[in-house]
C-alpha cells in the first residue's frame, strides 16, 4: 500500500519544539505515515538576508528528527529552480516516489493566503491539505470552508515562532526550552542569530 506522507514546508530557521510537536501530533494522530520537513532555501514571500545558510538549517532539522522515525528532514526543494513554488515541488516528488501518496500541511493562517499561491486550483485538485490550528488574523476563503480536499486537525494550539526565537537570540535571553537540545547545542556552537 502506497505511503501516506505529509510535507511540512518551511524555512525552519531555526527549527523549534512547536514545528516538532505539530509534526509528531500529525503523524501519530491522523492517517500520516511519515512527515517529512521540506526545507525551503528561499520563500518567495520571505526576504532571504534573515535565513541562515541552507545547509546549516537542513542539518539543525536532521538532528532535530533523529529520535522520531516517522518525521523526516528533506532538501528536495535545494536543487529546484528558485524561487520554489509548492506546485512544482509536489510534481517532481510525485514523479520520483511513485509509490507515496503525498499532502501538504500547513497553518490556518496560510489557509487564508492559499488562493494567492501558484497553481492553488491544481493543487487542491490533486492534494489533500492537512490544517493545523493558528491564531491569526483575517479569514479562510469560503471556497476553502467545507472543501473535501481540506483536512482540519485538532491539534495543539503552538504560538511559538523562529522570529521570536531569533530576537530572543539577538537580545540575550534564554531560549533554550523552546529548541531541542542538539539543535539549541548546534546553534550556540556556530553562535548564530547573536
Amino acid at each position: 500500500m502506497a505511503k501516506k506522507i505529509g510535507l511540512y514546508f518551511g524555512t525552519f530557521n531555526p527549527i523549534h519544539i512547536g514545528h516538532l510537536i505539530i509534526a509528531n501530533h500529525l503523524v501519530e494522530f491522523s492517517d500520516l505515515d511519515e512527515v517529512w520537513f521540506v526545507v525551503t532555501p528561499h520563500n518567495p514571500h520571505k526576504k532571504k538576508k534573515n535565513l541562515l545558510e541552507d545547509h546549516h538549517r537542513l542539518a539543525m532539522v536532521r538532528i532535530a528528527v533523529e529520535n522520531y522515525p516517522k518525521l523526516k528532514a528533506s532538501n528536495v526543494e535545494f536543487d529546484l529552480p528558485q524561487p520554489n513554488y509548492t506546485v512544482n515541488t509536489l510534481a517532481y516528488l510525485e514523479e520520483k516516489f511513485p509509490d507515496s501518496n503525498f499532502c501538504l500541511i500547513m497553518g490556518e493562517d496560510n489557509l487564508k493566503s492559499l488562493h494567492k499561491w501558484k497553481n492553488y486550483e491544481i493543487i487542491l485538485e490533486r492534494y489533500s491539505i492537512y490544517i493545523y490550528p493558528r491564531i491569526s488574523e483575517g479569514t479562510v476563503k469560503t471556497q476553502f470552508e467545507n472543501h473535501e480536499k481540506i483536512i482540519k486537525i485538532d491539534a495543539p494550539i503552538i504560538e511559538l515562532s523562529s522570529t521570536f526565537i531569533r530576537n530572543g537570540i539577538q537580545s540575550g535571553k534564554n531560549i533554550q526550552p523552546m529548541l531541542s537540545a542538539e539543535v539549541w547545542k548546534y546553534l550556540d556552537e556556530m553562535n548564530f542569530y547573536k
